[in-house]
């Protein structure tokens, strides 16, 4: 009978990681309802506030910027996405929905550092108020155990010495061929 593969899992376990959460003042009441469950939550789990870092960005479309300034730091081990879109009458919603994911998850592959999404993109006030701690729990505890398991999986692998970003890549690339 061969051996099971290797199998790599994330604790749950906040003591010595740092965190950053990047949270749109758009929509705060919501967004402030996530962001309490979410500190909490990572108190909870044993950070300590002096490991906790929040930036207020305007909307959820500045999300993905601040996001990535922050990761590139190197002062966080994780960050919490937080932000609230709601369905309007126009499709500005598609396109503020779609890349704002779409920039998190550039930002988190570009530098490492995992970026639990936690923007809510309801078609209406009620979806969003269930989804901020009623009916649907609330989705800023749940980004919080994320950015906890994630920063702590990735702290299994070793890291190179020199290793490059994507942009660090593209940047190379692209002054060579200018000269």
């Amino acid at each position: 009978m061969s051996s099971p593969p290797s199998e790599k899992r994330g604790g749950l376990r906040a003591e010595g990681l740092k965190f950053g959460l990047v949270v749109s003042r758009f929509n705060e009441f919501i967004t402030e309802r996530l962001l309490s469950a979410a500190l909490e939550t990572l108190r909870a789990a044993g950070a300590r506030e002096a490991d906790l870092e929040i930036i207020r960005v305007p909307g959820s479309f500045e999300i993905p910027v601040a996001a990535q300034k922050l990761a590139a730091t190197g002062r966080v081990h994780a960050l919490l996405c937080i932000g609230c879109i709601l369905r309007g009458e126009t499709s500005h919603y598609d396109y503020v929905c779609s890349e704002c994911a779409r920039g998190i998850m550039l930002a988190q592959m570009d530098t490492g550092v995992p970026m639990a999404f936690c923007v809510l993109t309801c078609d209406t006030l009620e979806q969003a108020i269930d989804r901020a701690g009623l009916k649907g729990g609330n989705k800023g505890a749940e980004a919080a155990l994320a950015a906890i398991e994630m920063a702590n999986l990735l702290s299994t692998f070793p890291s190179r010495a020199g290793a490059k970003t994507v942009s660090s890549r593209r940047v190379a690339r692209g002054s060579r061929r200018r000269r």
